[in-house]
């Protein structure tokens, strides 16, 4: 890997994150990289400044935080397959970071990249845009919007609490219509967040597949379905036209949507990419540690193992 023209984000707000941001930018320029710090956070996106001031590729994105800045970084950088070493400083759970172990020899971390003595991981993202009309109609009225764990539609009201209705489209076949809190449409990244708690499946990150899961729904027929990537969902708000909904992508607020719009969800063109530097890395590793999974509560000892 070239280490010519890097970016380091740190989590807004986190002193500590700022900290070791420009302790990894100090350590980076003196090896001649040209570096670009910023803060990330709800108020704060420097990645479109970033990535507008530069002439020359970026090589890598450092991101310094918990997932939530992880998924930003991969919503705004998945398009110039821009790689990300996501670092767990100043987060809480940490699905997509590596541990802040690796930073007690940053220079270690530095000379393997370098040397590309590490292994990149690719993820499915979403991407998500909204059309006026029928599906004869295809000028989009929005921007591409993109997600790395899950597409949540909602309705949206500041004085009561509402019941959505919502039609699905799969491949232009109508599915079901959902009435309940929402829908969600993850990837197998985003199958161990909103949408496991939603009772969603649980889906190994290295497939390419879409989960639509409603939320809370008030029928109990409408269940979990797993979709093939190359399909595309359709969801039409229904019913109240007085209220609008609402698209949101990793928790953040994308755009509103109403009744005689559909927002159209699909595999994105190109997918995020996450460096690993754990050697033993295992995806079943970090389900028991994160997910805290115990067992049964009889333990009992396999003697057949080798």
């Amino acid at each position: 890997m070239q280490l010519q023209q890097i970016i380091v984000a740190y989590k807004s707000g986190d002193p500590l994150s700022q900290r070791t941001a420009e302790q990894c930018a100090d350590q980076l320029e003196k090896r001649g990289c040209h570096v670009l710090v910023g803060p990330s956070g709800p108020k704060d996106n420097p990645y479109p400044v970033f990535l507008a001031s530069v002439q020359k590729p970026i090589d890598l994105a450092v991101v310094l935080g918990g997932d939530g800045t992880a998924l930003a970084a991969a919503r705004h950088l998945s398009p110039d397959g821009i790689p990300i070493l996501a670092i767990n400083v100043g987060g809480h759970l940490g699905f997509l970071t590596e541990s802040a172990d690796e930073l007690r020899k940053p220079e270690a971390i530095w000379d393997r990249l370098a040397g590309d003595r590490f292994a990149v991981q690719r993820r499915m993202m979403l991407q998500a845009t909204v059309y006026e009309g029928n599906r004869t109609n295809l000028d989009p009225m929005s921007d591409r919007y993109l997600a790395l764990n899950e597409m949540c539609v909602k309705p949206a009201s500041a004085d009561r609490m509402i019941t959505s209705f919502l039609e699905v489209e799969i491949d232009g076949e109508i599915v079901d219509q959902y009435q309940g809190d929402g829908l969600l449409v993850a990837t197998p990244t985003g199958s161990t967040c909103y949408t496991l708690a939603a009772s969603g499946p649980i889906v190994h990150p290295g497939m390419e597949a879409m989960i639509i899961t409603p939320i809370c729904p008030l029928s109990l027929s409408s269940r979990p379905i797993v979709l093939p990537p190359g399909s595309v969902i359709s969801i039409w708000p229904l019913a109240d036209r007085d209220l609008n909904t609402k698209l949101w992508m990793d928790g953040v607020l994308a755009t509103a949507i109403w009744p005689g719009q559909r927002v159209d969800i699909r595999m994105a063109e190109r997918p995020a990419e996450f460096i690993i530097l754990r050697e033993n890395y295992s995806y079943y590793q970090t389900l028991r540690e994160k997910l805290q999974w115990a067992g049964a509560i009889v333990r009992h000892s396999n003697n057949h193992r080798n």
